[in-house]
């Protein structure tokens, strides 16, 4: 597929050079580390643990009524 992308000038100049010391295209290499980044992205998100999880015991109290809300925050 076809697409355009704005580079700075600094880093397009690199590519081409890579490019060239490698005997490759720009297209290729653009395309080598875009496909690293999504990978890399892939295997840390992998590497997560997972959220803890706690029993909190269930509902002792509804939030939505004040008073029994001030109640069971007074200890009455």
């Amino acid at each position: 597929m076809k697409t355009t992308l704005n580079l700075d000038e600094r880093l397009w100049t690199r590519l081409k050079a890579a490019a060239a010391k490698q005997k490759t295209t720009m297209s290729s290499l653009v395309e080598l580390a875009i496909r690293r980044l999504l990978q890399a992205a892939t295997a840390r998100a992998a590497k997560l643990p997972p959220l803890p999880r706690f029993d909190g015991g269930g509902t002792t109290v509804d939030v939505a009524n004040r008073d029994e809300l001030y109640r069971t925050m007074e200890g009455r």
